[in-house]
């Protein structure tokens, strides 16, 4: 860990300015019948979002299972759709196969604007007020290609946050990642993010999959943290689906992503952890190494 590392982790953890540019995608939804055709694609409530506001939801398949986490926002008659760089064609093409069924219309913003993470920020940028999105511990700035070039110039004292260090961030503030921490072998509700589901209005594609884990209590396994005794030299060596165990040695889940927290001196994870071993500070084992189970985010 350098001397410039550990100088921006503190400057972002004691709540400085940080920001990471990362590609985003984000697409517009509008048309007569959006509410309807959205409420039929996502797993929240789109009819109930006002103007300026916005939610989390997840577009699952037929079985249940993850294609893309997004947020919305809704902007006058239109619905903005912001998710990762790789579930982003994905969303694209789950949306625009339905222009042609009805009054509905979709448009691939992405190209337009610059997407930043900001962590620590409530500033209001000169210029083209930019789109932002709530995320989990940071804000999601859009901001218009023209105006993108000074965007991070117009903060107060920026850190720019390297890809090493936004990996730490990120699992520290339990944020999952496309491919690492969910996949389409994940059932939506596993994600267990506060907010993602509706389970009042009408059916969806996997609504009878998600409606029947929430109604019987309880899904199967879902994602946590860990915070491990191993060193940090060692953490290296947990790599994405290493085998969680209970102290008696039955199957209690696997590790998605693994880091070192300065902030907690300890290495962390994020896991799956099975239904029976959830409660923050069961103890789980990995070989030799003692994993206590950690509510999400860590800080």
């Amino acid at each position: 860990m350098t001397d410039d590392f550990k100088k921006n982790y503190n400057h972002v953890r004691d709540g400085g300015l940080g920001f990471y540019e990362q590609k985003r995608g984000l697409i517009a939804v509008w048309g007569k019948e959006a509410v309807q055709f959205l409420n039929g694609l996502i797993t929240n409530d789109v009819a109930k979002l006002e103007d300026g506001a916005q939610m989390l939801a997840a577009f699952p398949n037929a079985q249940g299972r993850l294609l893309a986490v997004v947020r919305v926002m809704r902007k006058g008659e239109k619905f903005l759709f912001e998710t990762e760089e790789a579930t982003h064609e994905k969303v694209f093409q789950n949306l625009f196969r339905f222009t042609f069924a009805g009054d509905f219309f979709v448009e691939d913003l992405s190209d337009q604007y610059r997407s930043f993470l900001i962590f620590n920020s409530q500033l209001v940028v000169d210029g083209s007020e930019p789109l932002v999105f709530d995320a989990l511990g940071c804000k999601i700035y859009f901001a218009p290609v023209g105006e993108a070039d000074r965007f991070p110039a117009s903060f107060e004292n920026p850190t720019e946050i390297s890809d090493e260090l936004y990996e730490v961030l990120r699992i520290e503030n339990g944020i999952p990642k496309d491919g690492v921490d969910m996949d389409e072998t994940t059932i939506v509700p596993e994600l267990g993010l506060e907010g993602l589901i509706s389970y009042n209005k009408g059916c969806y594609i996997g609504q009878e999959i998600i409606a029947r884990i929430h109604f019987r209590g309880h899904v199967a396994k879902q994602l946590t943290g860990l915070v491990l005794s191993v060193p940090p030299a060692s953490a290296n060596g947990l790599t994405p689906g290493t085998e969680l165990k209970t102290v008696d040695g039955k199957n209690a889940g696997r590790i998605t992503s693994v880091t070192y927290s300065p902030k907690l001196a300890k290495t962390i994870a994020l896991a799956y952890v099975r239904y029976d071993h959830l409660a923050e500070g069961t103890e789980l084992k990995i070989g030799d190494t003692t994993a206590i189970v950690k509510d999400l985010p860590f800080v």
